[in-house]
């Protein structure tokens, strides 16, 4: 998942012991994590928190590849996260032996990307899908169809994302493609879908979505539930579509990167913010869904108010996949994008 870039810069000196005492240097998707939260924290503990974001997985992934970042928690999604395993970036904290191992939600336990649940404890998920602008289209909205092959009054007025993750997947949902394909015949299928979806489309952006939306320059763009369920609430006129072909989902987690300064302090805080109390609180900002045990009548986000995080058409996660499907991937979004 890819997020606006309104991230809070920090600047880390890691030559100083000091640093190591009451410091938690967090490199999270972009007002991700509800400031309530990181000043009771900080009053609680005694711990300056600095935060810092990023606007994708690939961001994360190459500053952790270059070491040495820093940073104390990172919030990857699974498909990235596994890569993150694989590759001998994270720390094994012994996620599955904190009390924030207790308070995860059964179903999101010990999965492919963490099978031992060592590595992290899940922070947030949700789903990404196609929004419209209820003023300027009032068309069907139960499929693919009308985002992938739009007519006269979608024409010209679509927007996609900047990047082919959830994109390229959208597609292979709508086509019938198996995600993380091997297959070259299979991504052509994807690639001239995408080629002629592109003469209707007016951007490929994954920044100032909302603005797009809501002034009109765009009457659909594809982005994520929580980001559509928090426009809403703050008055647009946005629906987020439920397509019978599905969704792509998404869940991301709290890591902690190889070699981070400050380890206990990192612990202290993904304990803190997965306690029931805490993860209604963070629940609450995000607007995504918490895999945590939350409370429900403190919930601001339920079925009625917000559909759209409580989606009644298939959800398939993106996957880690092979170098050959990845490059497949990656050949269709750059003919796409030429």
């Amino acid at each position: 998942m890819t997020k606006l870039p309104t991230a809070t810069a920090i600047a880390l000196c890691m030559g100083t012991s000091a640093m190591a005492e009451g410091t938690l240097n967090l490199y999270v998707w972009s007002e991700s994590i509800a400031p309530e939260l990181i000043e009771k924290f900080s009053q609680e503990y005694d711990v300056q928190v600095n935060v810092d974001g990023y606007t994708s997985n690939e961001d994360l992934l190459t500053k952790l590849q270059a070491g040495s970042s820093g940073y104390d928690i990172a919030v990857p999604s699974q498909h990235f996260l596994r890569i993150m395993i694989d590759e001998g970036l994270l720390e094994n904290y012994g996620a599955n032996t904190l009390d924030a191992y207790e308070n995860i939600q059964e179903q999101y336990r010990n999965q492919w990307w963490d099978e031992n649940q060592e590595y992290s404890i899940p922070m947030a998920y949700g789903t990404a899908g196609f929004a419209v602008n209820t003023a300027q289209y009032d068309g069907p909205t139960d499929s693919m169809k009308y985002f992938f092959e739009p007519e006269s009054d979608l024409s010209g007025s679509i927007a996609l994302l900047s990047y082919p993750d959830e994109v390229v997947g959208a597609a292979q949902l709508y086509l019938g493609v198996p995600f993380c394909s091997e297959d070259p015949d299979e991504m052509k299928r994807v690639l001239d879908l995408l080629m002629a979806q592109k003469e209707h489309v007016a951007a490929y952006s994954s920044d100032n979505i909302e603005g797009r939306l809501s002034s009109g320059e765009v009457a659909a763009h594809y982005w994520w539930d929580g980001e559509v369920v928090r426009a809403i609430a703050e008055g647009a006129q946005l629906e987020y579509a439920m397509p019978k072909e599905g969704l792509v989902g998404w869940i991301d987690s709290m890591v902690i990167p190889k070699g981070a300064p400050n380890r206990e302090n990192a612990i202290k805080f993904i304990e803190f913010i997965s306690t029931p109390e805490n993860a209604t609180i963070e629940m609450n900002h995000y607007a995504h869904s918490s895999p945590m045990t939350v409370i429900d009548s403190q919930k601001k986000y339920t079925e009625e108010d917000a559909p759209a995080l409580y989606p009644t058409v298939p959800v398939e996660m993106s996957r880690t996949c092979s170098p050959k499907a990845q490059d497949l991937v990656t050949r269709v979004w750059t003919q796409l994008l030429q």
